[in-house]
């Protein structure tokens, strides 16, 4: 597991080369105006409800003792919780919509990679089939990932089990990312129930790839534009070593495997 985690950390440095030697920014366009969209859409209202969560935690607080410091802590969990939530909507709503542009992204990676025209060999999915395959993942991740981020949130305001709480959260945000991130080559290959396999044995290159993905939505701007394409080249180029190289899953007995995988 530390292998892969370590290796999918070193496949974003090899996605900005492939990224350049394709030229695959054109294909980025339409991502990244969605993602500048909606990161505009939930930090803005993240930054504006906090005020509002803020004081309707506080107000729990009966008595004028501390008042003030109870305001101001209040406003800070209220933004950090919406901001949490926020974060989770925003990466698997980018995702889903984002599929038929990143999943051709994909396919000339693996294309890249193996030598194979993956595009013209049969697929195990169609356009609107990775739409409805994104939507049912990351709609299942979704309310997982709230199911668990939720209260291990609530439990991070609690001194030195709070330090544990916080670990947990960028865990399980980082493996469903990076899950979410995988499937774009998955899909043309395995079936559902399969993938799920495959990212449970491979679970180090999806938290890996997911906390990249999680850490480099901090950046200003680029965070809420380059994330998904660049994460989707690393993470292409993850899961085809995968595949072809370590589980063979896609090699036959008259199939090479390719030099290009390392």
């Amino acid at each position: 597991m530390v292998k892969d985690f370590i290796s999918s950390i070193r496949s974003y440095f090899k996605a900005i080369k492939i990224i350049k030697e394709l030229n695959l920014w054109k294909y980025f366009l339409v991502p990244i105006i969605l993602g500048f969209t909606l990161g505009a859409i939930f930090f803005g209202t993240a930054f504006s409800l906090s005020d509002n969560v803020g004081s309707l935690i506080s107000n729990l607080w009966p008595w004028e003792f501390a008042k003030d410091f109870i305001v101001g802590l209040s406003t800070w969990i209220g933004g950090f919780s919406i901001l949490i939530v926020g974060i989770l909507l925003y990466k698997h709503i980018l995702m889903v919509l984002s599929a038929p542009f990143m999943t051709p992204v994909s396919e000339k990676v693996e294309t890249y990679l193996t030598g194979i025209d993956v595009h013209k060999t049969e697929s195990k999915s169609t356009t609107f089939g990775q739409l409805l395959r994104s939507l049912r993942l990351n709609l299942k991740n979704l309310i997982i990932e709230l199911l668990i981020t939720i209260p291990l949130t609530i439990l991070s305001l609690i001194p030195v089990i709070g330090l544990i709480a916080t670990v947990l959260i960028i865990y399980f945000q980082s493996y469903y990312t990076g899950f979410g991130n995988l499937d774009y080559t998955l899909e043309r290959h395995l079936s559902y129930s399969e993938s799920n396999n495959f990212v449970k044995k491979y679970k180090g290159i999806a938290i890996g790839n997911g906390l990249i993905f999680t850490l480099m939505l901090f950046i200003p701007i680029i965070g809420i534009t380059l994330t998904l394409p660049i994460s989707t080249v690393a993470s292409t180029i993850d899961t085809v070593n995968k595949l072809y190289k370590d589980d063979k899953v896609l090699l036959g007995e008259n199939n090479k495997i390719v030099q290009n995988l390392a």
